[in-house]
């Protein structure tokens, strides 16, 4: 008996249009999966550049108009992984024609768009999921675990950094996520966003901050071809200068609704020597524990109840069998990878497809992110401590 399978269209085909990909491809392949997906369509701005992905991707065909995309009959799902401007008006689009969606972090570029596009998919009734992809690393869920059982106790610190260094050099060319027009916000959105919800997720809502935010850069060189995270070098200039109107940088504290936990994030792109070091400590009243992407397959735990004599912090492999997602797949200490995050992402959501409760991040989740960073804003600009 053949299984029933569910359509997709993907939106993108860059980064995240690769990752989120791969993720399909791969989901059925390694997990149990009662409703496969079929990836069914790609879209892209660039006729040449989308056939080539739907090639190397392995999509059955290429478009480059998404609304056309949206509005088939036979599409199912839509996975809008384009730049951020474009967020909002697909999402919109997409609910109205009664499609389930995932769209890509942060949800949109300002808090009144999140709003709508959140109010859309109620309306709709649709399945939707942002793509907070940390949510999805083994050690991450483990430590959620951990967090609902009590073994940390009392939450009295969570910190979070996250560093990358690509655009430290003042040559690196301008692209769409230096400028608001696209990006929404620079640092605090494309990073910030990140830790932001690993903050909702494993601790509880921000309810109050205070921020400072800094662009270190303020003009960029512009280059004659998008410039990308990867490609840090070679791409041609045109001799010209543009304007970048988004933050490099953004610190700030916060208070947790209903908690007497104090919490303090740093998301930059100017540290160099940090590939991608998002890194989370949490310390209670129990234990601690410290996590980290670039080291993603493990976590450092600390257990206050360990006899004084062997206490201090132990590295737990989460790729033991017992931790969310293993069992599709290696031996312990056969490690995963980054791209792995995205099949457990498309794993949750295809299999809870039409389902009220769900354990994956929603718009819901997406909008309070947003909720976030809009105070972050308002507190850089006033220089006090906002309400979320």
């Amino acid at each position: 008996m053949a299984k029933k399978t569910v359509n997709v269209a993907l939106i993108g085909t860059k980064f995240m249009g690769k990752a989120h990909s791969n993720g399909l491809r791969q989901v059925a392949r390694f997990f149990d999966m009662p409703v496969e997906p079929v990836m069914k369509v790609i879209c892209g701005r660039n006729p040449k550049e989308t056939a080539a992905a739907a090639k190397q991707f392995g999509w059955e065909e290429a478009s480059t108009d998404w609304k056309a995309v949206i509005n088939r009959k036979d599409i199912d799902v839509v996975d809008i992984s384009s730049s951020g401007e474009w967020h909002h008006p697909m999402a919109i689009a997409a609910a109205k024609a009664g499609k389930h969606i995932i769209c890509e972090k942060p949800l949109a570029n300002n808090l009144k768009q999140a709003e709508q596009m959140t109010e859309a998919v109620k309306k709709a009734g649709v399945s939707n999921m942002c793509g907070f992809s940390y949510r999805f690393a083994p050690a991450v869920a483990t430590i959620k675990k951990m967090i609902q059982k009590g073994e940390l106790g009392e939450l009295y610190h969570f910190r979070a950094c996250y560093q990358q260094d690509w655009i430290v050099d003042p040559e690196f060319p301008l692209n769409w996520r230096l400028q608001k027009k696209t990006a929404g916000s620079g640092t605090l959105g494309d990073i910030g966003a990140h830790i932001t919800d690993m903050c909702h997720n494993l601790v509880g809502p921000i309810d109050s901050v205070c921020a400072t935010m800094r662009t270190f850069v303020t003009e960029r060189p512009i280059a004659d071809s998008a410039a990308t995270i990867a490609a840090k070098t070679g791409q041609k200039r045109t001799g010209k200068k543009g304007k970048v109107d988004v933050d490099d940088a953004a610190i700030f504290l916060a208070t947790i609704k209903g908690s007497r936990t104090l919490a303090t994030f740093e998301a930059t792109r100017f540290a160099p020597g940090r590939r991608n070091y998002n890194c989370i400590e949490i310390y209670g009243s129990k234990g601690s524990v410290i996590w980290n992407q670039e080291d993603m397959n493990v976590f450092q735990y600390y257990n206050c109840a360990d006899p004084g004599h062997v206490q201090g912090f132990r590295r737990v492999h989460a790729t033991d069998p017992g931790h969310p997602y293993t069992q599709a797949w290696w031996p312990s200490a056969h490690i995963i990878g980054y791209e792995h995050l995205f099949t457990h992402e498309m794993y949750d959501f295809i299999t809870q497809l039409g389902k009220k409760k769900v354990t994956y991040p929603t718009f819901e989740d997406g909008l309070a992110c947003q909720r976030v960073m809009d105070a972050v804003e308002r507190s850089t600009k006033s220089k006090r401590w906002e309400k979320v």
